[in-house]
Parts: structure tokens; C-alpha cells; sequence
């Protein structure tokens, strides 16, 4: 077996973006460096591309040349279409962080809608997220429905996916997801709006041409044949003492009902502008959103991934699989909207990156019932050989930016 071998469908050669400090290690999305001359994939994507620039950064260039006005003339005309005279006319998944906190309050007091925001409970709200989580109402004037899932279901499926995948937060995503057109289905809501698309920071670019959400996410046939934590459904019902209808929370409204009561899904992110730091600035003037008194672990922000303790070892175990974490993520959208140069992201990736989250630590051990010499080899055993070498009773990684 090659020493060098990559897991996940990574490519065996590390790149990194001239223009940002992401790699070409990024999973499920396309985010690898495109050869020849500029143009070379506009036929296909109707974007150009550049060499050595990751498609985020050649989207972000495209993002300069999007006439917002325009695109803010075709949100007004799509939300004309669902505003009502009484009752909610949007609904708005919201974590109570700061880019939910802005979709919301901009679409209710600049827009004249009446959102509904609908909140996927975190594993372990933090006192910051917590916080932040009522100011939305309290402050912002904004409704809320907390869903909680079943907590020993939750942090079954959390322990499974940590130990099968290193990928602790993948119950949650599933469920954020999930939750807003099951709640709209529910309240008769046709218009769902997230906020970015996730294409803006590298997955297919795409999707960035359209406003809407793809509707492969919501394609199920077989319920007991869907896999959360790495396992089928019916696996983990046979191993454990579940019933099929406590699954409900994670299984996907079928396409068939969205298209029966026509519920839209869009981006707010296609209408307006994105920058995740004007967001910030105006959640905190709102909505009363306040960053952490103290830096999240593993980046140098203080208003990134601070709702949920869960969340930072996400990011720990993305460091660990792709060789990147939270201080990539958060430098790279940085410079493509020109609040840092590439030098300072250099400097705050190398410095924050492989930062341990031990402020949670015992927290996340306890939630999942492990102890650390299991974490430890979970950890080990899902680190790529193409990207780590262990040398001197380290683990380092072969290529750094």
C-alpha cells in the first residue's frame, strides 16, 4: 500500500489558492485550481476562471461585476409575491448568530416582511449563543420556534457520526436543513430564505446562478435506507432501541410535498451583497448580537462558531481530515472580501489553525460518553496519509501554506 495514499477523494497534491489561503483539500465541492488561460471554463460554468485561483475567488471576482441594483429590483419582485396581509409570509432558518440575525431583521424592517425564524436547537448552546439566540426576539423583534430533537437520539446519532466519520456536527447540519421546510410545510409558509450559499465559498459554483436551493437534497425513497452518523437508519434502529418514527427531525420533506404546496426555497445571499463581516456589524447595531468575550478556538474571530460547543470540534476534526480549519475558512472569505491581505491570512491560519479546542473539551466527552484515549485514536485513524507525518512524537502536516 503507498505511504502517501489520500482518504476522502482528496488529491494527492496539495495546492493552495494564489489569491486566498484555502486548498485544493477542500471535500465536496470544486474547488480545485484551473489550468490555462482565463475563459477556459466560462462555456461551462458561464464564469471565467484563472489560474492558481480557487473558484471562490474567481467567484468573488464575478461578484464585482453583479449589478446589485438589479438584483435587489428581483428580491423585491419575488417577496411582493408572498407578502400577505396577515400571518407569516417567510421563514427563515436562523441559528441566532450574526448572518440569520441580519436575513431576518432586513427582511422584516427594510422589506416589510414578516418572517418567521425557525431555530435547529445546538448540541450545547454556550452562554454567548444562548445570548444571542434571544436578543433576536427580545432585541431584534423577531419571532422564533425553538425546535429541540430527542437528546438521546441526538447525541447517539452525534457519537456515531464522530466515531464512523469525525464529523460530530453532521446530526446537526442534517437537521438545520431539514427543519425549515418540514416548519413551512407545517404553517403553510410557501417562501423559505436562508442567507449565503455555500457555492460562494467553493462548493459548485453553479449554484451561485441561481437564487434557489437544489431540490437534490429533499430526493428520499427509502427512509430506513438514509444514513446519519455513517449508518442506515434501519442499522441503527436494529442496534439500538429506536423506533423508525423517532427519525422524523432528519428525514427530509419529500419533493413531492414541496412542489404540492409550492414552497420556494431561496438565498438571500443571490439578492444582496454577502459579507459575513458588514452582517456582523449590522446584527450587533439590530439585534443586539455580541461577539465572544474571547476568540473562538482554532480561529482568530471572535463572532465565528460561537453558538454551539459541538461546533468547535467540527472544525477541529475538518483540520485534522482536509488539513484545514476555521482560521482558513474565516481568513479566506476575509480576503476575498478585502478586510485582510494574503500575508496576514498566512499568518493567522499558521498561528490558529491546529489550535486544540480545549475550552469544551471535557464538555464534547461527556455529551458523547468517550474518554479521551478513544477521541485520541478516533482522531489518528482518520488523519490522511498524504497530508500527515508523525515524526518526533508529533503529528505534523507535510505541506503548510
Amino acid at each position: 500500500m503507498r505511504k502517501n495514499f489520500s482518504l476522502y477523494g482528496l488529491p494527492d497534491k496539495v495546492e493552495f489558492c494564489s489569491v486566498c489561503v484555502m486548498s485544493n483539500q477542500k471535500p465536496n465541492s470544486i474547488i480545485e485550481f484551473r489550468g490555462g488561460k482565463e475563459g477556459v471554463d466560462k462555456k461551462r460554468t458561464g464564469i471565467s476562471f484563472s489560474d492558481n485561483v480557487c473558484s471562490a475567488c474567481n467567484y468573488a471576482k464575478e461578484k464585482e461585476k453583479i449589478n446589485w441594483n438589479e438584483r435587489e429590483k428581483k428580491l423585491k419582485k419575488l417577496l411582493s409575491k408572498y407578502r400577505k396581509k396577515n400571518g407569516y409570509d417567510v421563514l427563515v432558518p436562523s441559528s441566532g448568530g450574526k448572518d440569520s440575525s441580519f436575513a431576518a431583521h432586513i427582511l422584516k424592517y427594510k422589506y416589510g416582511m414578516n418572517p418567521l425564524t425557525i431555530t435547529w436547537a445546538p448540541n450545547m448552546f454556550t452562554k454567548i449563543g444562548w445570548k444571542n439566540f434571544s436578543s433576536l426576539s427580545n432585541i431584534g423583534g423577531i419571532d422564533n420556534i425553538l425546535y429541540t430533537p430527542n437528546g438521546i437520539l441526538h447525541r447517539q446519532l452525534t457519537k456515531l457520526a464522530f466515531e464512523n466519520l469525525a464529523h460530530p456536527f453532521q446530526p446537526f447540519i442534517v437537521g438545520q436543513k431539514v427543519i425549515g421546510p418540514k416548519l413551512a410545510e407545517k404553517f403553510n409558509i410557501p417562501l423559505i430564505m436562508y442567507g449565503e450559499n455555500q457555492a460562494e465559498y467553493g462548493n459548485d459554483i453553479n449554484d451561485n446562478k441561481s437564487s434557489q436551493m437544489s431540490n437534490k437534497f429533499f430526493s428520499v425513497k427509502d427512509i430506513k435506507e438514509i444514513k446519519l452518523g455513517g449508518m442506515k437508519v434501519k442499522d441503527i434502529i436494529n442496534q439500538n432501541k429506536f423506533k423508525i418514527k423517532e427519525f422524523e427531525p432528519y428525514i427530509p420533506t419529500p419533493i413531492s410535498s414541496i412542489k404540492k404546496k409550492n414552497i420556494q426555497v431561496h438565498y438571500l445571499g443571490y439578492f444582496i451583497k454577502w459579507d459575513p463581516q458588514e452582517c456582523f456589524y449590522y446584527a450587533s447595531e439590530n439585534t443586539g448580537f455580541s461577539p465572544n468575550s474571547e476568540r473562538t478556538q482554532g480561529s482568530y474571530s471572535k463572532y465565528s462558531s460561537i453558538d454551539d460547543k459541538v461546533d468547535w470540534f467540527h472544525w477541529y476534526t475538518m483540520f485534522i481530515k482536509f488539513g484545514f480549519g476555521r482560521a482558513t475558512t474565516d481568513a479566506s472569505q476575509e480576503i476575498r472580501n478585502k478586510k485582510i491581505t494574503r500575508e496576514e491570512g498566512i499568518n493567522l491560519v499558521r498561528k490558529y489553525d491546529s489550535e486544540f479546542p480545549s475550552q469544551y473539551f471535557r464538555d464534547f466527552l461527556d455529551y458523547i460518553s468517550i474518554d479521551e484515549k478513544k477521541f485520541y485514536k478516533i482522531i489518528d485513524d482518520h488523519r490522511s496519509p498524504h497530508l500527515w507525518k508523525f515524526s518526533n512524537k508529533k503529528w505534523r502536516l507535510k505541506k503548510q501554506i
